[in-house]
């Protein structure tokens, strides 16, 4: 379902992120294909770095179908992007990448929260954030960050996405955590 990013891939990814109901949406904008080729290079060595973490999103077959990333990764935090080709909108394809990144990053990587920041015009991907029983809209309770992301315009919503009450809704929906995972949690 997911892998470290890999240039090999980035003639797929590019052939769907130019789509027009997907290009406006992600963060990493790139004109040309050799764009989107120097742009994944600069988030592999970012990942190197500590800044980024950033997957290829797989279908069932290994075919490349999207991204999933936490941007501005500082104190065991950050921002969550995340993409998929038009062909794949609304196939489950989205939660699945999910469940997987969250389980890499809290359980495995450190981290204690993910926000979330998406643009108000993105319906669809509102709708999907607070569909999520593990996420908090966090406009007045991470006020201060939530005026930095705005700060040029009532542009943004915040969602956070903190570890613990991801671990709650894991074991009331009793999923399979391994047993050094229950003990963190």
């Amino acid at each position: 379902m997911l892998k470290k990013r890999d240039v090999h891939d980035s003639h797929e990814l590019y052939d769907l992120i130019t789509h027009p109901d997907v290009f406006p949406f992600v963060r990493q904008k790139a004109a040309s294909y050799e764009e989107f080729l120097f742009m994944t290079k600069q988030t592999i060595e970012a990942e190197e770095r500590g800044e980024i973490i950033s997957r290829t999103i797989l279908d069932e077959w290994g075919t490349p179908i999207g991204t999933i990333s936490l941007f501005d990764v500082e104190g065991n935090a950050g921002f969550l992007g995340t993409w998929l080709g038009k062909p794949y909108h609304g196939k489950g394809y989205n939660s699945l990448a999910k469940d997987a990144f969250f389980q890499e990053l809290f359980y495995e990587l450190g981290i204690e929260t993910v926000f979330m920041r998406i643009r108000k015009v993105n319906i669809r991907s509102i709708k999907a954030a607070e569909k999520l029983p593990y996420v908090m809209k966090a406009n007045e309770a991470r006020k201060s960050l939530y005026e930095q992301l705005n700060a040029n315009g009532d542009i943004f919503d915040l969602y956070e996405i903190p570890k613990d009450l991801y671990t709650l809704n894991l074991l009331r929906n009793g999923s399979n955590l391994g047993e050094s995972q229950r003990l963190e949690a």
